[in-house]
C-alpha cells in the first residue's frame, strides 16, 4: 500500500446527501493532500459541486451512478440494485482493486449486506463486525465491536472479533498488545452466558496473539479507560452504544437547560465557556465519526448519516489510515498464527 490511498465515496448517501459528502472530501483533502477520490453518484448533481473546488483537479473524479439506496430500503432490495447504486458501485470499486477503501453515510444494513456479498470475509473469519471508537477518560479512545452487524454470536465469533479489534487498536493507537475485555454482566469468571465464558476461554488459549486479555468488563465501565478493545455481540454492543450516545445527548441538554434557566446561570455560562466547549467537543459524535466493517477482504467505513462535513472528513481519515496500514492483511496474519498454533475455535 502506497502513501496515496484512492478512496471510493458514496456521494449520495446520508441525510444531507452530496452537499455534505463533497464538502467532507474537500475538508479531508486539505488535511491530507496525498489522497485521491472517486465520487459515485448522479453526475449532473456532483459535477457543479466538484467544480467549486480547484484543489480537486487531478485528485477527485466522478463515476456516474443512476440510483441511490434510500435510508428505509431493505438490504435485500439494495443488493438487487447494487450494480446501479452509488453505494454498490463504490464497494465494487474496492472489490475490483480500483479503490483502496470505500466510505458511505448511507443505510447501514444495506451497506453491510452489499459489502459482505461483494467483498466476502477474510479466510478464517466467519462474520464481519462493525467497530468504532468510543471516548474514555484514559489516554486514548477505545475500540468497540460488534456494534450491530451480528445480533447473535457464538464463542468463535467473539474470539474472531477480539483478533480484529486488537488489530484495529494497534493501528489507531500504536499499541503493541492492546488490552482486550469482553462485555459482560459482571467481572467474575462465573458470570455471563456460556457463549461469553467460552469466548474468554478461547482467547486465553491463544497466548501467541498480539493482545492482552483482561477478562470481563461491565457496561458502566466503558468510559473509564480500563481497556483498549471491548468485544460484544452486536445486540448488546448496539444497546451499549446507543445508551452511551443517549447519555451524552442527555448531559448536553441538561447543561444547556441549566445555563439558560436564569440571568445568573447565563453569566455563569460565560465564565465556564472554555470548559463547556471542551465538553461539547468530547461529546460530539462528529469527532469520532467512522465505523469500519472489520473482517472483510476490503475496507468499508460507515459514516453517521447525520454527520457534518467535518464528521464525514473524519470518516475518510479512518478509511485512509486503515488502507495505509493494510488492516485486512494484519487480521489475516493474526488468523494464520492462530491456525499455526492449532487453537480450536469450534463453537
Amino acid at each position: 500500500m502506497s502513501g496515496t490511498p484512492h478512496l471510493a465515496i458514496d456521494a449520495m448517501g446520508g441525510d444531507t446527501g452530496p452537499e455534505t459528502t463533497v464538502a467532507g472530501v474537500a475538508h479531508a483533502l486539505r488535511h491530507d493532500p496525498a489522497l485521491a477520490f472517486t465520487l459515485f453518484g448522479d453526475e449532473a448533481i456532483l459535477a457543479p459541486l466538484v467544480a467549486r473546488h480547484k484543489a480537486f483537479a487531478g485528485r477527485v473524479g466522478i463515476a456516474h451512478a443512476p440510483e441511490v439506496v434510500s435510508g428505509e430500503e431493505k438490504p435485500s432490495a439494495a443488493l438487487r440494485r447494487a450494480k446501479k447504486t452509488s453505494m454498490g458501485l463504490a464497494i465494487a470499486a474496492v472489490k475490483d482493486g480500483k479503490a483502496d477503501a470505500a466510505v458511505s453515510a448511507g443505510n447501514t444494513g444495506a451497506l453491510m449486506a452489499t459489502a459482505k456479498v461483494a467483498l466476502r470475509t477474510i479466510k478464517g473469519i466467519d462474520r464481519p463486525a462493525l467497530a468504532a471508537l468510543l471516548p474514555t477518560l484514559g489516554t486514548h479512545d477505545l475500540v468497540m465491536l460488534d456494534l450491530g452487524a451480528n445480533t447473535e454470536c457464538d464463542a468463535r465469533n467473539l474470539f474472531e472479533f477480539a483478533i480484529m479489534g486488537a488489530a484495529y487498536s494497534r493501528i489507531v493507537h500504536d499499541i503493541a498488545e492492546p488490552k482486550v475485555r469482553l462485555l459482560n454482566i459482571g467481572t467474575e469468571e462465573m458470570k455471563g452466558t456460556d457463549v461469553v465464558r467460552d469466548a474468554a476461554a478461547l482467547i486465553r488459549s491463544a497466548p501467541h496473539l498480539p493482545l492482552q486479555f483482561d477478562g470481563f468488563i461491565e457496561a458502566n465501565a466503558l468510559g473509564r479507560g480500563e481497556a483498549d478493545v471491548i468485544v460484544s455481540d452486536g445486540f448488546s454492543g448496539n444497546i451499549a452504544l446507543k445508551t452511551a450516545e443517549g447519555t451524552a445527548t442527555f448531559i448536553g441538554d441538561l447543561i444547556r437547560r441549566a445555563f439558560t434557566s436564569s440571568l445568573r446561570s447565563k453569566f455563569g455560562f460565560l465564565l465556564s465557556r472554555p470548559a463547556i466547549t471542551l465538553l461539547r467537543q468530547g461529546l460530539d459524535p462528529n469527532t469520532r465519526n467512522g465505523a469500519v466493517f472489520l473482517g472483510l477482504t476490503g475496507t468499508v467505513v460507515k459514516s453517521h448519516g447525520s454527520a457534518s462535513a467535518v464528521g464525514f472528513a473524519n470518516a475518510i481519515a479512518v478509511a485512509a489510515k486503515l488502507a495505509r496500514a493494510r488492516i485486512t492483511d494484519r487480521i489475516a496474519e493474526d488468523l494464520a498464527q492462530t491456525r499455526s498454533a492449532n487453537v480450536d475455535t469450534a463453537a
